[in-house]
């Protein structure tokens, strides 16, 4: 990997650190060749500390360490990106992240419409939205969609019709989302598990 560390007056050069797991950008830091060759050498993270002058193995004194899975260099040869899986919070504060963010799956808009649904719930007295409508009407109601929607996907599956098989699709994803929300779980506590069975295999 060839890393220029001399483009820079000091000699560091930014570290990017994500988690590999749910891809969220935890801290920033900096590393010099010694702290880039100690970080393959141990397996966890160590950074030049600009404020004490040496080398800094993340969670030396926490134990909160970045262990090592994998590290990048960017185009131009001056930027890393390392993934880690972190064993606590990152940040000295006690957050998740530097950005005090929850170190959690984001999904994009699934996540958005998460949030969405989640706000329907607790505003189920909402008599403009279909989406309170179900929560008014309880768990059994719900379900009974999911599962209509689900023969519905059946249906379409057996046809050469992909709009309506996609445009089905959606609905039933969308109403199993409101499923879960109901159960009082998300699609990270789906994720978890499909992540165990996955190292079961």
């Amino acid at each position: 990997m060839n890393i220029d560390f001399k483009k820079y007056s000091d000699e560091l050069v930014p570290a990017i650190i994500q988690d590999n797991t749910t891809n969220k950008v935890l801290m920033l830091g900096y590393m010099n060749e010694e702290a880039f060759l100690k970080t393959n050498q141990s397996k966890k993270v160590t950074f030049f500390s600009r404020s004490k002058q040496r080398l800094w193995t993340k969670g030396e004194e926490s134990g909160n360490f970045l262990n090592l899975v994998s590290i990048a260099v960017d185009c131009d040869n001056d930027a890393l990106l390392i993934k880690v899986k972190p064993t606590g919070p990152v940040c000295h504060k006690g957050t998740d992240t530097c950005w005090e963010e929850e170190n959690i799956s984001n999904f994009g808009f699934l996540s958005e419409l998460e949030n969405i649904i989640e706000n329907r719930k607790d505003h189920a007295d909402n008599e403009d939205s279909y989406v309170s409508s179900l929560f008014r009407k309880g768990i059994n109601k719900i379900a009974q969609k999911v599962g209509e929607e689900a023969v519905e996907v059946v249906i379409e599956a057996k046809d050469n019709n992909d709009e309506l098989f996609l445009g089905e699709s959606a609905d039933l994803l969308f109403h199993y989302l409101i499923l879960l929300q109901a159960k009082g779980f998300t699609l990270s506590d789906v994720e978890k598990i499909l992540r165990k069975r996955h190292k079961q295999e």
